[in-house]
């Protein structure tokens, strides 16, 4: 049995590690080196490093600030933001990343997972996709027969990119099989709607995605207590529950909750 992981995941703007509600009112929550030598003692199975704004900004990556943070942990690093194409990858790895995640690139142009998967190999290529709610969407029309026009009113959810402010009218379900097909080894999927919100993971939208696709999903937004963890891992299907401002204000502890949920029969690694 696979064992399932648990992720900090620094949201760094400006070299800092933030955190906001549905993307929006960033506060600091310190520097990202001291944060992620935390969580390396921890004990976290992996850790996520995004520079939020970096392709709003149309800028690369901090790669200095990216350096320092992989000397200083031996956890798998995923690192994004701001990668653009193969050389951003390439100087990304070199920096220290073991993997890396883009999400504005890919969708603009959906062959450089293709590219990449082909050069560097599908385990490092993370597809990141920042999926919302489309809310007072018309019905779907069926039919059940001649001349019998039957609703549905499954829920659909959009892509958006740069940092959650643009919506792009990809289906996210659709985006997610795409990514798998053109070469990408994880999928690290954040429910805008309920980032940040501690109310607990979009359930609805992971499971949509974890049985439509093969490869890995790692389930982000909305961690609020220990028994989101475990629901979004068991219920909906997540191989790896991602959380920020829980473990950055140490509401929690990596610790904690891996001791929880090895408690309740979990896989976990301890």
């Amino acid at each position: 049995m696979l064992t399932k992981r648990i992720i900090p995941c620094l949201d760094v703007k400006d070299g800092r590690v933030v955190k906001g509600v549905k993307f929006l009112e960033l506060k600091d929550a310190g520097d990202p080196v001291r944060v992620s030598k935390r969580y390396e003692e921890e004990e976290a199975d992996e850790l996520v490093f995004l520079d939020i704004t970096a392709s709003a900004e149309n800028r690369k990556i901090i790669l200095d600030v990216v350096r320092r943070t992989a000397e200083n942990v031996f956890m798998p690093l995923t690192v994004g933001g701001g990668v653009r194409d193969l050389s951003d990858i390439r100087s990304l790895l070199n920096a220290g990343a073991d993997k890396v995640s883009i999400n504005t690139a890919a969708v603009k142009d959906p062959n450089l997972i293709k590219r990449a998967s082909d050069k560097y190999g599908s385990q490092c290529i993370v597809v990141a996709i920042d999926a919302k709610l489309i809310r007072n969407q018309p019905a779907l029309a069926k039919r059940s027969g001649p001349g019998k026009p039957v609703t549905s009113n499954q829920k659909r959810w959009e892509v958006f990119i740069n940092g959650g402010r643009t919506p792009t009218g990809l289906d996210a379900l659709k985006w997610a099989r795409q990514a798998e097909k053109l070469g990408a080894g994880e999928i690290l999927l954040t429910s805008i709607d309920y980032d940040g919100t501690k109310c607990g993971y979009d359930l609805e939208l992971t499971k949509a995605v974890t049985s439509s696709v093969n490869i890995p999903v790692i389930a982000s937004g909305g961690a609020g207590k220990k028994e989101d963890f475990y629901t979004v891992l068991t219920a909906a299907g997540a191989d790896a529950a991602l959380a920020a401002s829980l473990f950055h204000y140490r509401e929690l502890t990596v610790k904690e909750l891996k001791g929880y949920l090895k408690k309740r029969g979990i896989a976990i690694r301890c």
